[in-house]
């Protein structure tokens, strides 16, 4: 499904420092403005001061940013600076050691650690980690001594030594590889960490499975607790010259500030116009396919017919990110076409549903597959019901950590080599899976369509001011408009769309072929808002 499967922070956006249509201008940040090539802002993660003063800073897609004291310029860092750079630009977890030491942690690629102010890294990707150990936690890096903890969606990795060893903390399902750990010890009741930090009294972690304290005892065996509560440092915050900072998507924001990014932006030419009224979702019959209380939510950087910003090929499906072992369950009633390996040996489940869509005279059978299992619960020919367990999440196939990639066909054929097959990476008949399943209690739906100045669709342009704050470590930046390969649902012909938007009001912005459009959109909980941008 993808060579990386990338997964921020619950970013506060606000008003750009720029006087619009009579609005007062907020407070400069302490900080100088990032630099910003597209124009949009630039999209802030981690913020760090290292204890020299410098401050460092991890975005989406731009790699790190060194502010030296006394400096008003910053310097970039990027995987592709030098022979011995860093590994990734998505970049939501800094900490620095006792000797000088600065780590970073990647949404998707790993982690590194450099030993000489950033000048060269050592990094720890697939090579070294397998095809799991790839999603570092927000702010998922923390060092006390001469010990590390790196907290990633597979478990933690531990050492002393600035990585020449480590010992792997997991759960009793998994992971299936160590990494580069040559030991392993089941501590964590889930693997699957969300936050980690330190305390006086040991390590702290946020797992999908809830909150622990773990210690080492003095004969070097670890305990755990369970917390009710358990207070983490902000992410991406920093206090500058006594105001705290907030990283966004549009750069630094004092915390203050609440207003939109896109605010500041707005062309008082008259170039932002409302959208239209909300719609009823016209197909979302089917249900999640996996349960609330795992992680219910969409990889928020790797959406339908998305590419996350150029990095990846066009995306055919979306990807739910969990734990290997968890339950996989049909989203709606149908027979299961197939059950088995299919592309890269991914064990797959296909299902036809008992759903038809008509569409300008053509009839649309519905289908639903299911890949990178660990394990198959159905076979072919067997009837399921809606919610009923089929698979267990894994990393079979083409896969760089354990997640379900599922996809939602609208197909004009019953041929199941159509939906399923193990030569082709991009089935035919794909459309976005946002459009069919409900989305989560408290949201709804922005879709609609990017067209230039003849009318045509624009591809891959990007859509600016959608603010999704789950599941944080897979940061919501920017929606794309589809490539060649993907499929408008039939009902909508749109060319993007974005589910589980919280309620609420948006200022939103693309560019087509140079010039700025904005449209101001409400979503309403359980409904569609229909927005179209042209120049």
């Amino acid at each position: 499904m993808r060579a990386y499967c990338p997964m921020i922070n619950r970013v506060m956006v606000v008003l750009a420092a720029t006087v619009v249509a009579g609005r007062p201008a907020q407070a400069q940040s302490p900080l100088p403005a990032l630099p910003d090539s597209a124009g949009w802002g630039v999209h802030v993660l981690a913020i760090a001061r290292a204890p020299g003063g410098a401050v460092w800073v991890g975005t989406y897609g731009q790699g790190m940013f060194r502010l030296d004291p006394g400096s008003d310029t910053w310097i970039n860092i990027r995987q592709d600076t030098s022979e011995k750079s860093i590994s990734w630009d998505f970049i939501h977890a800094i900490a620095f050691g006792p000797r000088g030491q600065v780590w970073y942690g990647t949404i998707g690629n790993g982690w590194g650690v450099s030993l000489d102010g950033g000048a060269t890294w050592r990094n720890w990707t697939y090579d070294d980690l397998g095809p799991e150990w790839q999603y570092v936690a927000p702010s998922g890096i923390v060092t006390r001594g001469d010990t590390t903890w790196v907290g990633t969606a597979d478990g933690i990795q531990v050492t002393t030594d600035d990585g020449r060893r480590w010992i792997a903390l997991v759960d009793s399902t998994g992971p299936a590889s160590a990494g580069p750990a040559d030991t392993a010890l089941v501590v964590l009741g889930n693997e699957y960490v969300r936050r980690i930090a330190t305390n006086r009294r040991g390590l702290v972690v946020s797992t999908m499975g809830g909150r622990y304290r773990y210690q080492i005892t003095p004969t070097g065996e670890w305990t755990s607790h369970t917390l009710t509560f358990a207070p983490f440092p902000p992410l991406a915050g920093l206090v500058m010259n006594g105001y705290l900072v907030s990283g966004t998507q549009c750069g630094f924001r004092m915390v203050r500030d609440t207003l939109p990014c896109l605010s500041g932006q707005m062309d008082a030419s008259g170039t932002m116009n409302p959208a239209r009224d909300s719609l009823p979702l016209r197909t979302t019959w089917f249900r999640r396919p996996i349960a609330l209380d795992h992680n219910p939510f969409i990889d928020q950087t790797y959406r339908y017919g998305s590419t996350m910003g150029g990095n990846f090929q066009e995306h055919q499906g979306v990807e739910f990110n969990n734990p290997d072992g968890t339950p996989v369950r049909a989203i709606g009633a149908g027979t299961v076409v197939y059950a088995g390996p299919a592309e890269r040996g991914a064990l797959t489940v296909a299902i036809r549903h008992d759903s038809v869509v008509v569409a300008n005279g053509q009839r649309y059978r519905i289908y639903s597959t299911y890949y990178h299992n660990s394990e198959l619960q159905v076979s072919e020919g067997q009837r399921v019901s809606r919610g009923q367990t089929i698979a267990a999440v894994g990393n079979t196939g083409r896969a760089t950590n354990d997640h379900l990639h599922l996809e939602i066909h609208a197909a004009p054929t019953d041929s199941v080599n159509a939906i399923v097959d193990s030569l082709e990476r991009f089935p035919a008949y794909t459309t976005n899976p946002e459009l069919w399943i409900d989305p989560i209690p408290g949201t709804g739906v922005i879709a609609g369509q990017v067209l230039d100045g003849d009318g045509q669709p624009v591809p891959q342009a990007r859509i600016y001011g959608i603010v999704k704050h789950d599941p944080p470590e897979t940061p919501f930046s920017f929606a794309e408009t589809y490539g060649d390969l993907a499929n408008p649902h039939p009902l909508y012909r749109e060319n993007f769309a974005v589910s589980d938007v919280p309620a609420g009001h948006y200022i939103l912005g693309t560019e087509i072929y140079g010039q700025l459009v904005y449209r101001e959109v409400t979503v309403y909980e359980g409904m569609l808002s229909w927005v179209v941008f042209r120049p």
